[in-house]
């Protein structure tokens, strides 16, 4: 799928061949323009990593902020012009570790903006350390010893925060990206994507998306209570392997 027309600016992403992240620039451009937003209308605001390059490259307001603060400054700014579909992009790194007290708090005060995780398990802009998603027992070039660490799981933390809307994506399935960037704009409240979206330069080279492929459980069709938490967590600690889909959607009367 090509990036949108529309949303899209002359600039050239500088990510690396192969980043999972070009997908994601292209489903969220499909996305907008398939909902039929303007650009003055959306606003993408982001931290600081590989994945908060995307505002740079998209025709629309944008604000690349400090490591880990993307969330309350998207959060004022959301109070300040509801009108504003407000969309955060950031990476594992910056949300999960120095940015996650913020996510807690987002979190329960539920402003309607969307946040937009290019989980990739490592530190990539700063070439390669081990990051708050990187699995037990993974050896980065940039490290003497493998991560001892238990990973974060970020559909686990967000069901436990008691978000509303809780998925996950895969970058390389545009067709299902699109979809769920789409229904997590339109979520009323606090909306959370995960998108696996791989960097091959620090993280098993181009095999890792045939991998990832392989390995990927697809949600829907009645797998589970979408509208359940205690469902969707069953779902989700039953899973044979990453989840793809909505895993779980509160309304918000």
């Amino acid at each position: 799928m090509s990036s949108s027309p529309i949303f899209r600016n002359a600039s050239e992403p500088v990510w690396c061949d192969g980043c999972g992240d070009f997908h994601v620039l292209d489903g969220l451009s499909a996305a907008l323009e398939g909902l039929g937003r303007n650009p003055r209308e959306v606003a993408i605001i982001s931290g600081i990593g590989c994945s908060s390059r995307l505002p740079g490259y998209m025709e629309s307001h944008g604000f690349n902020s400090i490591h880990g603060r993307a969330l309350p400054i998207a959060s004022g700014l959301k109070y300040a012009r509801p009108g504003l579909d407000v969309i955060v992009t950031a990476g594992d790194g910056d949300i999960f570790s120095i940015g996650a007290t913020h996510l807690v708090h987002t979190v329960r005060r539920n402003p309607a903006i969307t946040l937009l995780v290019m989980d990739n398990g490592v530190y990539g802009l700063t070439k390669g350390q081990h990051s708050p998603t990187t699995p037990a027992g993974t050896q980065m070039r940039t490290g003497s010893q493998p991560s001892l660490e238990r990973p974060v799981d970020p559909l686990e933390l967000m069901l436990s925060l008691g978000c509303g809307f809780v998925s996950q994506a895969y970058s390389a399935e545009q067709a299902s990206l699109v979809s769920l960037i789409s229904q997590a704009i339109e979520y009323p409240g606090f909306s959370f994507l995960n998108i696996l979206s791989p960097c091959p330069v620090f993280r098993g080279g181009m095999g890792i998306y045939k991998e990832l492929r392989r390995s990927i459980v697809q949600l829907g069709d009645g797998s589970h209570d979408e509208t359940d938490p205690v469902a969707a967590r069953a779902m989700l600690l039953s899973a044979s392997g990453p989840v793809s889909g909505l895993l779980y959607r509160r309304d918000l009367q």
